[in-house]
């Protein structure tokens, strides 16, 4: 149990109503898993007012109500607080509840459009590796120390993130690294916390199915940066047009990366292949397993954070080069035939024109490129045809297929698509709706040493239809397809 006051401590409040000396067994907002003794908080979600089910709380044992507005009519034995942002007090309430837990660690932070997963992962294997018992929260998965617990979010609620950071405090981790989405920004699920570092990886489209502009979606992610203590540190990508904008009102020391401008940490491509990068970082010879600039960018960031929390470069750089791909990141395979596959997270314009990009980079020109790629169903529908039209531009063949549809017709979605497309893009593009089949195909019309790129969904090992996730694993797809061909 905890004091009321103690788990209100820094929530602005407005106006209160009932007894204050009281304690909470718990927080919730989902009025559902209210029991006996908590404190419910009525948030306002995309579909859903939590404001609505304050009474269906009290009724399965609420003592506490927070709320933006509070109702005409009060139980008797129920305390009532007023707040201005309910997603605002959520957060540090959480965080009050479970004691402030990133206070006890060191915690770093991570957004951007592209490469949050793949630099969150490499920075908890490196300190592991170095080390150091850390924790991730990232969108395949979490992590506490070694122990794996399945992620449901890029970044979680408030309650449960809160939750986390305490076990990671109480099994002794030194940091946490994290992915911060801009829905969490926006919903206010980090208040509350305390960054020590933060990172900046790119901007490009995405989430404009939540933003109702590229500049909302800019300034949440922006709001990150303006909100960390001083003494923290921001380091961003000189590179990106937008990454200056990120750190122009932050309290925090301000260090820049990148490879195509003077900045703190400077890093330069020297050799680029399936065989990995041989990269120039800050005068250092350095060679990773992973492949591709946009790689290159994520290794220096990860570089970066480790040296800016005082850690040796050469010992860095030596540790980092030991690190290997992560899962659904330009994961590649070679069948018996001598077919590249590889799949990739890919599911924005910008980041399927990286992979493409690297890819054609890297080839001997011989070789034809073969994308499977679709878009996700009530999601963005603007990139829909951006995509289908750099996956022409910069393939041989592509084929139009399902991602995860969701509750959208897979067809209606292909059809989207393919409006990106004109008739030369046409001629040398299908559209499969059956997700498995296209990659079938794929596999077939592939001769020895083509490249087929599977994108879109990466890690993820299942298809979401009409909110039922059934198993999918692209890369398992590609490995069975191969076998039966090969036999």
């Amino acid at each position: 149990m905890n004091a009321l006051t103690d788990i209100l401590y820094k929530v602005p409040i407005r106006e209160t109503v009932g007894d204050m000396d009281q304690n909470v067994r718990s927080i919730q907002f989902d009025s559902r898993k209210v029991e006996k003794g908590d404190c419910f908080v009525a948030v306002v979600g995309a579909t859903v007012d939590g404001h609505e089910y304050m009474q269906k709380a009290i009724d399965m044992g609420a003592v506490v109500i927070v709320a933006e507005r509070l109702p005409e009519t009060m139980s008797d034995g129920v305390t009532y607080i007023k707040v201005e942002d309910s997603h605002e007090a959520l957060g540090q309430m959480a965080s009050n509840f479970f004691d402030n837990p990133s206070r006890e660690l060191q915690l770093i932070g991570i957004t951007g459009t592209n490469g949050k997963t793949t630099t969150v992962t490499l920075l908890h294997e490196l300190f592991t590796l170095m080390g150091y018992k850390a924790g991730k929260l990232s969108t395949v998965e979490n992590k506490i120390g070694d122990e794996v617990i399945p992620s449901t979010h890029t970044t979680p609620d408030p309650v449960s993130l809160n939750e986390l950071l305490a076990r990671m405090v109480d099994e002794g981790c030194d940091y946490c690294f994290m992915e911060v989405s801009s829905h969490a920004v926006d919903q206010r699920r980090i208040a509350g916390l305390d960054f020590d570092v933060a990172g900046f990886t790119n901007l490009s489209r995405d989430h404009l199915d939540y933003h109702p502009t590229f500049a909302d979606y800019r300034d949440a992610k922006k709001r990150f940066f303006d909100e960390l203590k001083s003494g923290s540190i921001a380091l961003f990508n000189h590179d990106d047009k937008n990454g200056s904008i990120m750190v122009q009102n932050t309290h925090a020391k301000v260090l820049s990366y990148g490879l195509k401008s003077l900045c703190d940490f400077h890093g330069k491509i020297l050799e680029n292949g399936f065989s990995g990068l041989v990269m120039n970082i800050d005068g250092q010879e350095f060679w990773s397993k992973l492949i591709g600039s946009f790689n290159a960018y994520n290794l220096l960031l990860v570089y970066g954070v480790a040296v800016a929390l005082d850690f040796d470069k050469l010992d860095v750089l030596t540790h980092l080069s030991k690190l290997g791909s992560v899962e659904g990141r330009f994961e590649y395979s070679k069948s018996k035939s001598g077919v590249i596959s590889i799949v990739d997270y890919a599911h924005t314009p910008d980041a399927l024109e990286n992979v493409l990009k690297t890819i054609k980079d890297i080839r001997t020109q011989n070789e034809k490129v073969l994308t499977v790629v679709g878009c996700g169903g009530d999601r963005d529908k603007g990139k829909r045809p951006l995509m289908a039209k750099i996956a022409a531009t910069l393939s041989n063949q592509v084929i139009l297929t399902s991602d995860n549809p969701r509750t959208e017709n897979p067809e209606q979605i292909i059809q989207d698509m393919k409006a990106g497309l004109d008739v030369v893009d046409q001629s040398k593009s299908l559209a499969i709706t059956d997700r498995r089949e296209a990659i079938k195909v794929a596999c077939t019309m592939a001769q020895p040493g083509d490249i087929i790129l599977v994108a879109g969904k990466g890690h993820e090992k299942y298809q979401d239809i009409n909110g039922v996730k059934h198993h999918f694993d692209d890369f398992e797809e590609l490995n069975n397809t191969f076998k039966q061909l090969e036999k």
